[in-house]
Protein backbone atom coordinates (compact mmCIF):
# COMPACT_ATOMS: atom_id res chain seq x y z
CA UNK A 1 0.00 0.00 0.00
CA UNK A 2 1.57 3.48 -0.98
CA UNK A 3 0.73 6.75 1.11
CA UNK A 4 -1.46 9.69 -0.28
CA UNK A 5 2.47 11.72 -0.09
CA UNK A 6 3.42 9.19 -2.33
CA UNK A 7 0.54 9.35 -5.59
CA UNK A 8 -0.65 13.29 -4.88
CA UNK A 9 1.64 14.66 -8.10
CA UNK A 10 -1.58 17.43 -8.79
CA UNK A 11 -2.17 20.99 -8.38
CA UNK A 12 -1.61 22.41 -5.47
CA UNK A 13 -3.22 25.94 -3.97
CA UNK A 14 -0.78 27.89 -1.89
CA UNK A 15 -0.55 31.43 -0.57
CA UNK A 16 1.73 32.44 -3.42
CA UNK A 17 -0.67 31.84 -6.18
CA UNK A 18 -3.69 33.70 -4.04
CA UNK A 19 -1.53 36.61 -3.69
CA UNK A 20 -0.42 36.31 -7.49
CA UNK A 21 -4.14 36.01 -8.39
CA UNK A 22 -5.39 39.22 -5.78
CA UNK A 23 -2.37 41.36 -7.81
CA UNK A 24 -3.61 40.29 -11.01
CA UNK A 25 -7.33 41.20 -10.88
CA UNK A 26 -6.58 44.40 -8.91
CA UNK A 27 -4.18 45.04 -12.09
CA UNK A 28 -6.41 44.71 -14.54
CA UNK A 29 -9.40 46.42 -12.74
CA UNK A 30 -6.68 49.49 -12.40
CA UNK A 31 -5.57 49.11 -15.90
CA UNK A 32 -9.18 49.29 -17.03
CA UNK A 33 -10.06 52.28 -15.05
CA UNK A 34 -7.20 54.26 -16.19
CA UNK A 35 -8.80 53.76 -19.98
CA UNK A 36 -12.32 54.51 -19.12
CA UNK A 37 -10.80 57.73 -17.03
CA UNK A 38 -8.31 58.92 -19.84
CA UNK A 39 -11.12 58.24 -22.54
CA UNK A 40 -13.48 60.11 -20.82
CA UNK A 41 -11.10 63.26 -19.84
CA UNK A 42 -10.49 63.00 -23.91
CA UNK A 43 -13.84 63.37 -25.24
CA UNK A 44 -15.05 65.57 -22.53
CA UNK A 45 -12.52 67.78 -20.90
CA UNK A 46 -15.06 69.46 -18.67
CA UNK A 47 -14.80 73.19 -20.03
CA UNK A 48 -18.00 74.58 -21.16
CA UNK A 49 -16.88 77.90 -22.20
CA UNK A 50 -13.85 78.82 -24.51
CA UNK A 51 -13.41 82.02 -22.03
CA UNK A 52 -14.48 80.43 -18.11
CA UNK A 53 -12.72 82.96 -16.32
CA UNK A 54 -13.78 86.05 -18.11
CA UNK A 55 -17.19 85.03 -18.06
CA UNK A 56 -16.75 84.58 -14.08
CA UNK A 57 -15.65 88.04 -13.65
CA UNK A 58 -18.79 89.46 -15.62
CA UNK A 59 -21.41 87.24 -13.82
CA UNK A 60 -22.26 90.14 -11.30
CA UNK A 61 -23.49 92.65 -14.32
CA UNK A 62 -25.12 89.66 -15.88
CA UNK A 63 -27.22 89.59 -12.12
CA UNK A 64 -27.33 93.27 -12.36
CA UNK A 65 -28.79 93.27 -15.58
CA UNK A 66 -31.36 90.19 -14.93
CA UNK A 67 -32.15 92.36 -11.86
CA UNK A 68 -32.72 95.63 -13.79
CA UNK A 69 -35.43 93.71 -16.43
CA UNK A 70 -37.37 92.32 -13.55
CA UNK A 71 -37.66 95.67 -12.63
CA UNK A 72 -38.79 96.77 -15.83
CA UNK A 73 -41.95 94.34 -15.72
CA UNK A 74 -41.59 93.50 -19.32
CA UNK A 75 -43.09 90.35 -20.79
CA UNK A 76 -42.12 88.79 -24.04
CA UNK A 77 -43.60 85.55 -25.72
CA UNK A 78 -42.20 84.04 -28.86
CA UNK A 79 -43.16 81.25 -31.45
CA UNK A 80 -43.63 80.48 -34.71
CA UNK A 81 -46.87 80.81 -37.20
CA UNK A 82 -48.70 78.91 -39.00
CA UNK A 83 -46.73 79.87 -41.95
CA UNK A 84 -43.02 79.18 -40.41
CA UNK A 85 -42.18 82.63 -39.44
CA UNK A 86 -41.21 83.92 -36.08
CA UNK A 87 -43.29 86.16 -33.79
CA UNK A 88 -42.52 87.98 -30.69
CA UNK A 89 -44.68 89.60 -28.55
CA UNK A 90 -43.48 92.31 -26.30
CA UNK A 91 -46.01 93.62 -23.08
CA UNK A 92 -44.99 95.83 -20.31
CA UNK A 93 -46.28 95.23 -16.92
CA UNK A 94 -49.48 96.64 -17.83
CA UNK A 95 -50.14 94.59 -20.72
CA UNK A 96 -49.86 97.53 -23.01
CA UNK A 97 -47.43 96.47 -26.47
CA UNK A 98 -44.28 97.71 -26.24
CA UNK A 99 -42.21 99.15 -28.88
CA UNK A 100 -38.38 98.75 -28.87
CA UNK A 101 -36.03 100.81 -30.75
CA UNK A 102 -34.39 97.15 -32.28
CA UNK A 103 -33.91 93.76 -31.64
CA UNK A 104 -30.87 91.36 -32.05
CA UNK A 105 -31.47 88.08 -32.39
CA UNK A 106 -30.12 84.81 -33.31
CA UNK A 107 -30.89 80.64 -33.39
CA UNK A 108 -28.31 78.38 -32.74
CA UNK A 109 -28.89 74.74 -32.89
CA UNK A 110 -29.71 73.50 -28.74
CA UNK A 111 -26.75 70.85 -28.90
CA UNK A 112 -23.97 72.14 -31.10
CA UNK A 113 -22.03 75.18 -31.96
CA UNK A 114 -22.81 74.69 -35.91
CA UNK A 115 -25.46 76.70 -37.43
CA UNK A 116 -25.83 79.39 -35.74
CA UNK A 117 -28.12 81.67 -38.03
CA UNK A 118 -28.42 85.97 -37.64
CA UNK A 119 -32.52 86.91 -37.72
CA UNK A 120 -33.99 90.08 -38.43
CA UNK A 121 -36.98 91.50 -36.99
CA UNK A 122 -39.63 93.36 -38.38
CA UNK A 123 -42.35 95.15 -36.91
CA UNK A 124 -45.82 94.58 -37.69
CA UNK A 125 -48.19 95.98 -35.41
CA UNK A 126 -47.81 97.45 -31.51
CA UNK A 127 -45.51 95.10 -29.75
CA UNK A 128 -45.26 92.65 -32.28
CA UNK A 129 -42.41 91.76 -34.84
CA UNK A 130 -41.95 89.07 -36.83
CA UNK A 131 -38.90 87.39 -38.89
CA UNK A 132 -38.53 84.67 -41.88
CA UNK A 133 -35.72 82.50 -41.34
CA UNK A 134 -36.55 80.22 -44.07
CA UNK A 135 -37.10 77.00 -44.34
CA UNK A 136 -35.74 75.27 -40.48
CA UNK A 137 -36.37 71.70 -39.13
CA UNK A 138 -36.14 70.41 -35.78
CA UNK A 139 -35.41 72.13 -32.53
CA UNK A 140 -33.77 75.80 -32.24
CA UNK A 141 -32.72 78.05 -29.62
CA UNK A 142 -33.92 81.80 -29.96
CA UNK A 143 -31.74 84.04 -28.14
CA UNK A 144 -32.68 87.96 -28.35
CA UNK A 145 -32.07 90.95 -26.95
CA UNK A 146 -34.72 93.94 -27.47
CA UNK A 147 -33.81 97.78 -26.23
CA UNK A 148 -36.08 100.39 -25.79
CA UNK A 149 -36.15 103.59 -26.86
CA UNK A 150 -34.34 104.71 -23.38
CA UNK A 151 -31.73 101.84 -23.77
CA UNK A 152 -33.11 99.58 -21.65
CA UNK A 153 -32.51 96.32 -22.48
CA UNK A 154 -34.71 92.93 -22.19
CA UNK A 155 -33.05 89.35 -23.16
CA UNK A 156 -35.23 86.30 -23.90
CA UNK A 157 -34.70 82.67 -24.85
CA UNK A 158 -36.82 80.25 -25.97
CA UNK A 159 -36.33 77.26 -27.79
CA UNK A 160 -38.33 76.34 -30.70
CA UNK A 161 -39.52 73.20 -32.88
CA UNK A 162 -39.91 73.55 -36.57
CA UNK A 163 -42.22 70.46 -37.90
Amino acid sequence: MTSSDETGSGFRLTGWHVLGATVAFFGIITVVDTMMIVDAYRTYPGEVSSQPYEEGLAWDSELAQQRAQAALGWSMTAGLTHDGLIEVTARDRAGAPLNFARIEARLERPATEQGKLSVRFAPVGPGVWRANVGRLFGAWDLRLSAFGPRGERFDAERRLIWP
